[in-house]
């Protein structure tokens, strides 16, 4: 009897002292989730501000830490840099991945299938399937992108235009005239159509805009076949080399991305451009000089009309030892998208400000087209996929081809014959027809 009461007192004592214990123990840390965001250094588009406001909130409604990764500027070190981190036992757990990447990260990135079948079924299916690899979805479409053509809405109407080119043809003759008729009241240094054609994947995407618009192909098909070596493709690539320096300055071959934009919009010395365009940026949050006097449509056709497909989705490392909580910021981010995008289709437009025929992918400011306006044209993927770990060389070889066209280094004829060896090298695809 005694023995059980001193094993009744010290049991009784042995859970006051844990109690006691605990009442001094910190509270657990909560977990921190690493998140590398590529588009976070794109102040023109002005996107670190709004997603670093949302992780805030984000971490004050689940309590959960978010460490925004600083990324290289470029996306050739971006990658670079993604790949070695996924490699790593402290791996980052969410990332951005550029729709070209998919191919090259499969294997390190967790299947997202499970956990985003609404957000994925509600998405384009085009972006989904450039983010599937063998029925794996390794991202979710987050900031999608889309060629378009920049234009000047205040010379159009000057020189008496009602609409945008439609075509390549209407371009070349409406670039021309507007960039004589500024030269004529003085201005020499003014030009009708500027273009990132330094080769690199800038140019790669606008070429591949030109030859598929011509029916020239889509470089790799689906069916792995190498379409490049073809006339029609050879035809969009002298057409491009014939714009240089008769509305396209001399030295186009050497522009990057915000080379041209600078061009366009902060000199306002251009009356159309060829670029990306992504819903915030419609929303004008950069002012540019020529602000209020921008057009935007999509990109003109050939036999038909298409824009380059690029943005970014988000993917969570299968290595992550956080996927749950993971999961739960690219719910959160996905949300917070959707709620800007309504912001914008009922934000008001700058004066001035005119879409015409946006490509069907962009939704903001949708409701600013006018009804009865035929919808702007369809989209054209990299062959990123399909090449899958290639295409890294596919598109390095495929810019450089280009490039020596619009340099008049070689003959589109050869350039394109020459490609067409080295792409078959390079992937082991047999050449094919369009």
């Amino acid at each position: 009897m005694h023995t059980t009461r001193r094993n009744a007192i010290a049991g009784l004592g042995s859970i006051l002292l844990d109690c006691c214990l605990g009442c001094h123990r910190a509270k657990p840390e909560p977990v921190t989730i690493m998140f590398m965001d590529p588009e976070s250094l794109d102040d023109r588009l002005q996107r670190q501000h709004l997603s670093e406001k949302a992780l805030r909130q984000f971490e004050s409604e689940t309590g959960i830490r978010v460490k925004h990764l600083p990324a290289p500027e470029t996306s050739q070190g971006q990658l670079r840099l993604i790949r070695e981190l996924l490699g790593e036992r402290d791996t980052p757990d969410v990332f951005g991945v550029d729709v070209v990447w998919t191919g090259l990260l499969d294997d390190a990135l967790l299947d997202l299938k499970p956990f985003f079948s609404s957000e994925l079924s509600a998405a384009e299916p085009d972006l989904v399937s450039s983010y599937t690899v063998k029925s794996r979805v390794v991202a979710v479409p987050y900031h999608p992108h889309v060629g378009v053509l920049y234009y000047r809405t205040d010379l159009l109407t000057k020189c008496g235009y009602q609409i945008p080119p439609q075509t390549w043809s209407e371009l070349e003759k409406m670039a021309f005239r507007i960039q004589e008729g500024e030269r004529a009241t003085g201005d020499e240094t003014f030009w009708g159509f500027v273009w990132p054609g330094a080769a690199d994947e800038c140019l790669t995407c606008l070429a591949l805009e030109w030859q598929a618009s011509e029916g020239g192909g889509r470089i790799i098909e689906a069916n792995r076949t190498v379409s490049v070596n073809n006339v029609n493709a050879i035809r969009a690539w002298e057409r491009a080399a014939h714009w240089i320096g008769w509305i396209s300055p001399p030295n186009v071959t050497a522009y990057e991305e915000l080379d041209s934009v600078n061009h366009f919009e902060n000199s306002g010395k251009a009356a159309f451009s060829l670029g990306w365009a992504s819903d915030y940026f419609l929303t004008n949050l950069a002012k540019p000089m020529i602000y209020g006097k921008i057009g935007l449509t999509s990109v003109p056709s050939g036999k038909m009309g298409v824009g380059t497909l690029g943005g970014f989705g988000l993917g969570i490392s299968g290595r992550s030892k956080h996927q749950r909580e993971a999961i739960a910021l690219v719910k959160f981010l996905l949300r917070k998208e959707a709620e800007l995008e309504a912001a914008s289709r009922s934000a008001e437009l700058p004066t001035g400000t005119v879409f015409y025929r946006l490509p069907t992918i962009l939704k903001a400011y949708s409701r600013s087209i006018p009804a009865g306006q035929a919808p702007g044209d369809g989209i054209v993927s990299r062959p990123s996929t399909v090449a899958g770990r290639n295409y890294e060389d596919v598109s390095r070889a495929y810019a450089a081809a280009v490039h020596s066209v619009l340099t008049r280094k070689k003959s589109a004829r050869v350039a394109a014959a020459e490609l067409e060896t080295e792409l078959e090298h390079i992937t082991g695809f047999p050449k094919g027809p369009p």
